[in-house]
């Protein structure tokens, strides 16, 4: 029953069309986002209000932290310019100043949690700056006494004991002593006076002090013992010089007194005044913001959970609506799918279920039905089809069986005509051998004959019969070596040709037996062959092979590079390309080719003679064994009139070939790909 009531609900629903089935799910989904905005938006105002007071109060210790700041500031460069007065930290007084009197009329009395404390600040702030400014008058007090009454009579000093040491003439004087303690004296009270008013040190105004009083004790001693006018009236004027020293350091040390005091109490003491009045304030915010703080969390939880509970109920309307909705649609799609799967396997026969539905699923069922009766039409086709394909692979195997003949046929021809030149290169000299043998031979019996009849015999006869028999012999060893190296040539090339195996040989020797194999042609034609290859030039590779190329290059070059007869050059050469590779270069002066020839050069049966009896397998068959069995590159180069050239290069061992490579770079230049159409 389950399944029948779930089925039903189905059917109830599919009749309602799917995007309305969607657009419902949509619909709950806008309901709920309204709903939940609309409680965001009230719990928003509450959260501003709240965030607005936590915003404005973390602003407020801002402002005091920058208050704390710039006081503190000013306070080191009092401090600073009372120990080393400068106009540079004037000046930067004077600005922060400003900046700390600006801060408090502009941001502090504008912030409505400052503006009650305001005053207060301004207060302390203004007795702090006050305080320097009676501090600044007292340091110029100081400077002006310490100049005034202790370094002029300071000088006054220095210039009394140098009359006095001039009044004196000889250093044998008994004042003499007297004067060099009250001057030694005087040096360290000058000292002592100096590290004074720049440090305020107590055992500097000491030291002072103690020499000053020295000064005044050796001041009698002198005035006794002075043995002239002039140093009587130096030493009273020195005497009244010391004691104004003397109470003008009093004096200084008294005012150096008044300012430590004016800078505990009214500079550090408003400081200090300062930063409580401010942390003060500080306790305030903090105590004000963790109240909104509170507030606000408050209100986000309230809001939290009304938005959870809106949320849960939305979501279980959502959920039971998308599992009603998911089962209008997966219910079909897996009918739909079975029924594809079905296809698929091949089992035809079965139909399509809920094709008369009237949603879109529906829709899809019938198209299924329709691909259903278009893959039965289709497998009855492919039927056809794959016997057709049978029948053209059949008649490919045939055509690739018959290329491969036309291709060993011309290769065998090119054998054949190596045999018949050989051939006729050989009969000449075993002719003229049989020829010089059959004279001899006739010599002989005559001579013999004469010997059989006693008749007497001249020396002049037998000189005639030794020369003779000496021509003939050399006559007949020259012809038959002849024949023998043609033989022995032919022999090689032709056993290098019908055993396609790899062994070591000399490429110069190899190219000089397969040119002499040629000959029959160059007699034929006015072509003269340059071979510039080194000696010792060794390669471990097929030489059949390689015979086989260099002889269709030849003949490709005598049949199309020098038509009708014409005469020309062909140059062979080669040449070490690095540790393991051998470039070689076959080049001609003919009449070179087109572009459209050079497209097409290495193409099976492509010929320009094709009326005269060509194949258009020689250069396809270059091209097949430099790449396959050689492991080499091949590049065709050729301009009409200009000649052609064919570049190979060959690995010393065809072991080690990198058979159909794509293009390369070798010593810099430019790439070598295995196959370019240039020009033949």
């Amino acid at each position: 029953m389950a399944a029948r009531s779930r089925f039903g609900i189905v059917d109830l629903v599919r009749a309602v069309p799917i995007r309305w089935r969607i657009l419902s799910i949509a619909a709950l989904n806008s309901a709920v986002v309204l709903v939940l905005a609309g409680l965001i938006w009230s719990g928003a105002k509450v959260l501003d209000s709240a965030w607005d007071d936590v915003r404005q109060v973390r602003k407020s210790d801002k402002v005091l932290a920058l208050l704390e700041s710039e006081t503190g500031r000013l306070q080191n460069l009092i401090h600073r310019y009372i120990n080393q007065p400068s106009p540079d930290l004037f000046a930067e007084i004077l600005l922060l100043r400003e900046a700390v009197l600006g801060t408090l009329k502009s941001r502090a009395s504008t912030d409505p949690m400052l503006s009650g404390s305001v005053a207060e600040l301004e207060r302390v702030t203004e007795s702090f700056l006050d305080g320097f400014g009676e501090l600044r008058s007292v340091q110029a007090t100081i400077a002006k006494t310490y100049e005034e009454q202790v370094l002029t009579p300071a000088r006054d000093m220095a210039g009394l004991y140098s009359i006095i040491e001039g009044a004196t003439g000889r250093r044998e004087a008994l004042i003499w002593p007297a004067l060099g303690k009250s001057r030694e004296a005087f040096t360290a009270m000058l000292v002592a006076a100096n590290a004074y008013y720049l440090s305020l040190a107590s055992e500097s105004v000491e030291e002072a002090r103690r020499n000053t009083e020295t000064i005044e004790r050796t001041i009698p001693v002198m005035s006794d013992l002075a043995e002239n006018d002039l140093q009587r009236i130096a030493l009273q004027r020195l005497k009244q010089r010391t004691e104004a020293l003397r109470e003008g350091l009093g004096k200084l040390s008294d005012q150096f007194a008044t300012r430590t005091a004016l800078l505990r109490n009214s500079i550090d003491a408003s400081q200090a005044e300062t930063i409580a009045a401010i942390d003060g304030l500080s306790v305030k915010m903090r105590q004000r913001e963790q109240l909104a703080q509170e507030k606000f969390d408050k209100t986000l939880a309230d809001i939290s959970r009304k938005v959870l509970s809106i949320s849960l109920l939305f979501l279980a309307l959502i959920i039971v609506a998308g599992i009603i909705i998911a089962l209008s649609i997966r219910l079909p799609l897996q009918q739909i799918m079975t029924s594809m799967q079905a296809i698929t396997s091949g089992d035809l026969d079965r139909e399509v279920q809920g094709t008369k539905a009237t949603d879109e699923v529906g829709a899809m069922a019938r198209s299924v039905e329709v691909f259903r009766e278009n893959a039965i039409a289709k497998r009855a086709a492919e039927e056809e089809l794959r016997a057709a394909k049978e029948r053209a692979e059949s008649a490919l195997a045939e055509l690739s069986a018959t290329q491969q003949n036309l291709i060993d046929a011309e290769r065998l021809a090119a054998l054949g005509g190596l045999v018949a030149g050989v051939a006729h290169e050989v009969n000449n000299p075993i002719g003229i051998s049989l020829t010089v043998a059959s004279s001899f031979a006739r010599r002989s019996e005559a001579f013999a004959d004469d010997l059989a009849a006693n008749t007497p015999l001249r020396r002049s006869q037998l000189d005639e019969f030794v020369r003779q028999s000496r021509d003939a012999a050399q006559q007949l060893v020259g012809n038959l070596q002849r024949a023998g190296e043609l033989i022995q040539s032919f022999k090689q090339v032709a056993v290098d040709r019908s055993h396609a195996e790899q062994r070591e040989f000399d490429l110069r020797e190899a190219t000089d037996q397969i040119i002499a194999s040629l000959r029959p042609v160059l007699k034929k034609a006015p072509i003269t062959v340059v071979i510039e290859v080194p000696d010792n030039l060794a390669l471990n590779s097929y030489p059949g092979s390689y015979g086989q190329v260099l002889t269709n290059l030849f003949l490709n070059a005598a049949n199309h590079a020098f038509p009708d007869g014409r005469a020309g050059t062909i140059r062979i050469t080669a040449a070490p390309r690095g540790a393991d590779d051998v470039e070689l270069t076959f080049a001609d002066d003919g009449i070179g080719m087109t572009t459209e020839v050079q497209r097409q050069a290495f193409d099976p049966f492509f010929t320009t003679r094709r009326s005269e009896g060509g194949t258009g397998l020689g250069l396809h068959i270059v091209y097949n064994l430099v790449i396959q069995q050689l492991g080499g590159r091949i590049r065709l180069e050729s301009k009409t009139g200009h000649g052609t050239t064919f570049r190979i290069i060959l690995p010393r061992n065809a072991a080690n070939g990198s058979g159909p490579i794509t293009s390369t770079t070798e010593r810099g230049t430019r790439q070598w790909p295995t196959r370019t159409m240039s020009s033949i």
